[in-house]
């Protein structure tokens, strides 16, 4: 009968987690769906947390680029979590954002100085307040594995072009080239020449994303000669914001009538980007429209209900919790089927 009973038991628990990993790939596939099918979901918008989503209230919660960021981000329902890539000395891809080590972890100096074994002794710090946390700095595999199934991610490449398949080949060796999502900025003919030359070096089966800002391109019309050069599923537009500029009212020449009509033709994504920027204006990627105003001066409204208004159907944000609430508040968000939007997080930093 003990016997019996723990065969139950045993099968009632695998049960159990092949449900939850069910579902969690349920849900995977369901933001690949409408991140390849943006027509099909212009009254949705997708959040991407940046940085893996440090940032709650103004407060940095987790170490940024860190595991516990990305469970943090994946239970409060974000889509996409992006995180920048650099090297090692000994070439492996880690999750850093700065060249320094300085102001996020424990250890000081140039990333390329250390080599992956020495970077495994670097302890991620949480900005602001210092506190060590018990993790270390990510391998992008590692990165990888703990998202595969459960979010996209979009890597930023803080190296160069040519640096790119070797990161694909490293998600393909996971069997989630789909889910990642890779980007370049795009500002002339040569440019494009210059990325797509680059891009035929890697087997395809991945997202590539373009960057297009509005300091060098004042024509939506570009997008058009990008959306044929890379049929992409997203290009991300900035609105710079000059230190003295008052609040967008437009949006610029990108976030134009003419932009989301080609949208509209291409299939792709408006991707816009509210997060801040170190020692720049508030808004500066944003027209001044970003999480400052939304978070602190508690219009979000006038962040990111402005761009969602101009045809944003993805938000980069370090406000990932307080956009998704605002966003599903107030009809900007289509729940998921089958799955709950909010999980609670499997890991969360230790700090000491």
């Amino acid at each position: 009968m003990r016997t019996i009973w723990l065969g139950l038991l045993l099968s009632t628990a695998l049960a159990a987690l092949s449900g939850q990993a069910l579902a969690g790939e349920t849900r995977a596939r369901q933001i690949l769906d409408r991140f390849e099918h943006a027509n099909q979901w212009r009254d949705h918008v997708m959040v991407a947390a940046h940085r893996a989503g440090s940032m709650q209230a103004g407060k940095t919660l987790y170490a940024e680029n860190s595991l516990a960021a990305v469970e943090g981000s994946i239970a409060i329902g974000a889509e996409i979590v992006e995180v920048d890539i650099r090297r090692s000395k000994d070439g492996e891809f880690v999750v850093m954002h700065d060249s320094w080590l300085d102001r996020t972890t424990t250890c000081k100096g140039e990333v390329v100085k250390y080599t992956l074994t020495e970077l495994k002794d670097c302890r991620l710090v949480i900005e602001g307040t210092r506190a060590v946390t018990d993790e270390r700095v990510s391998t992008l595999r590692e990165m990888l594995l703990a998202t595969r199934g459960r979010i996209l991610i979009n890597l930023d490449n803080k190296l160069e072009v040519d640096d790119l398949p070797g990161m694909i080949a490293v998600a393909r060796d996971l069997g989630m080239a789909d889910h990642v999502i890779v980007k370049e900025n795009l500002w002339n003919q040569t440019r494009i020449t210059a990325v797509k030359s680059a891009m035929a070096a890697i087997p395809g089966g991945f997202q590539f994303m373009p960057i297009i800002a509005d300091d060098a391109v004042h024509d939506a019309g570009f997008s058009e000669t990008v959306d044929h050069a890379f049929a992409p599923r997203a290009i991300e537009l900035i609105n710079w914001r000059a230190g003295a500029e008052t609040l967008t009212e437009t949006g610029g020449p990108l976030f134009s009538t003419r932009m989301r009509a080609a949208a509209v033709r291409g299939n792709w994504h408006i991707w816009a980007d509210t997060y801040a920027i170190v020692n720049k204006p508030g808004g500066f990627l944003a027209g001044g429209r970003g999480d400052e105003l939304a978070v602190q001066a508690s219009l979000p409204r006038e962040a990111w209900g402005f761009w969602a208004d101009r045809g944003a159907t993805i938000i980069q944000t370090d406000e990932p919790k307080a956009a998704i609430d605002w966003l599903t508040a107030n009809g900007y968000r289509v729940p998921y089927t089958g799955t709950s939007d909010r999980i609670e997080p499997a890991a969360t930093a230790s700090i000491n």
